[in-house]
């Protein structure tokens, strides 16, 4: 241990906030690994951006490697620490300074949890879009290093189409604010996009301005069942042009993930039979509880006249809605059931979905050790989620998984990470999404702005 630094940072923040030794055994790498002490050399709790910059400067003089924590939902690998690393955890830093009614804005700390931004948003008549099962844990910081998506991303887009300023630090303590609340703004290099993004591995966010819209009138759900992709495909088109703009989700579950999430322990009951290979779960936000209501059943109804789909069934109420979603949103509900879990989150062109997950089920049925697998997405956006659950954490049954789901992107121009980001996990097959003078110039920003490579090391480049 360093202790002349850790010395250091108590002075500059205060013993409390600095935590060392048995301490660290009640903090975490993960929400699913609560009961796994951490292992760092110090975990220290800033509560303002000056802090912030001050633990920097003193980390870079050091050449001390930097771990930065936000709500700890991540799924790549991006939050696992070393023996010799400082924490940064932004969850003192969790204030919301200012909502704008008028401009449609909210400026925030980094340690905001999502949650609790939707909810001041939804208490104005606003909407923060952003939504994903994570949503009560994860942290806007976190959010914008990874540039989240989730559930509304074909209507609403990324995490980057909805931050409009930025504060960040660097790795030597420099402190960069681009906090404009603007939707124009042409003056040269727009820098926020440089670390929306980055996960943490060129500067840390410690503020952000974020864009919100009206608050829609009505939300209309309904769960539809199929039997062919390219029917999934043609519902969509379908929904979408009917419903003229207002279509704000359209989530697929494969019958392996819909089956196990509505089957003990697993809490939700089917509002479907367990029969269909496909269910896809549909959203409608607009200004009309009623005409909306109307306008979706009459293009189900068109859509079974057409044979595109096989049953359907509407959330009627509040609860409905809640249980409908529930299905889609807990995924840990599947995840607490398989054994040494592998997590995908890839992207592949919306047509190329249905045979290519074909191939890779049967590649994956095929592979000795692997035990069962789920697999759902955000189709609409054309990016799909694939949980495996293993029969042993050996490494060489992790890597033939990670070929047989990576492999085939490839050649379809596919990507490995449709938001989940890279971290540790997926680093070496970043070159199957990525091209050699990619990578170089990935390398050549990483260098430029942290060039004692303090922060996330090992994370996404090295």
């Amino acid at each position: 241990m360093n202790e002349n630094l850790i010395d250091k940072l108590v002075e500059c923040l205060d013993a409390n906030r600095v935590l060392t030794g048995d301490a660290l055994q009640e903090r975490y790498t993960h929400i699913w690994k609560m009961d796994q002490g951490l292992v760092a050399q110090a975990y220290v709790l800033p509560k303002t951006t000056a802090e912030v910059s001050d633990i920097l400067q003193l980390c870079h003089s050091h050449n001390q490697p930097v771990q930065i924590f936000g709500g700890l939902t991540n799924l790549v690998g991006g939050t696992e620490t070393h023996p010799d690393d400082i924490v940064i955890s932004m969850e003192k830093m969790n204030f919301i300074e200012e909502i704008n009614i008028h401009d449609r804005t909210m400026r925030v700390q980094g340690g905001v949890v999502l949650q609790n931004i939707q909810q001041l948003a939804s208490d104005h008549a606003l909407l923060f879009p952003l939504n994903f099962g994570a949503k009560g844990s994860a942290q806007i910081g976190g959010i914008i290093s990874s540039n989240a998506g989730g559930l509304r991303v074909f209507r609403y887009g990324m995490t980057r189409n909805l931050v409009l300023g930025l504060e960040v630090v660097l790795a030597d303590g420099t402190i960069i604010n681009c906090l404009k609340s603007l939707i124009k703004d042409n003056s040269g290099y727009d820098l926020k996009h440089i670390f929306i993004g980055s996960e943490g591995t060129l500067g840390i966010v410690t503020r952000a301005v974020l864009r919100l819209q009206e608050a829609p009138k009505s939300r209309v759900s309904a769960m539809v069942a199929l039997q062919d992709y390219d029917n999934v495909v043609g519902l969509l088109k379908h929904l979408d042009r009917g419903m003229a703009g207002l279509l704000s989700g359209f989530e697929l579950m494969w019958n392996n993930f819909y089956t196990m999430a509505t089957s003990a322990p697993s809490q939700s009951k089917p509002p479907l039979e367990q029969s269909y290979k496909y269910y896809v779960l549909c959203e409608v936000m607009g200004s009309d509880q009623v005409a909306d209501t109307n306008k979706l059943y009459t293009l189900i109804e068109e859509a079974l006249d057409r044979r595109l789909v096989e049953d359907a069934v509407f959330a009627e109420n509040s609860s409905d809605l809640e249980w409908f979603w529930t299905i889609r949103e807990d995924v840990h509900a599947c995840v607490s059931q398989l054994s040494f879990d592998q997590h995908f989150d890839i992207s592949l062109p919306t047509a190329k979905i249905g045979q290519t997950l074909d191939d890779v089920g049967k590649n994956l049925k095929a592979t000795t050790g692997v035990v069962n697998f789920v697999t759902f997405g955000h189709i609409a956006d054309g990016n799909v989620h694939i949980v495996v659950g293993k029969s042993n954490d050996s490494k060489e049954l992790t890597h033939t998984i990670n070929t047989i789901v990576y492999e085939p992107l490839k050649e379809i121009g596919g990507s490995i990470s449709a938001e989940h980001g890279i971290g540790e996990h997926k680093k070496a097959y970043l070159s199957y999404s990525r091209s050699e003078a990619e990578l170089n110039l990935m390398k050549t920003l990483k260098h430029a702005l942290d060039p004692r490579s303090i922060l996330n090391r090992g994370k996404i480049v090295d």
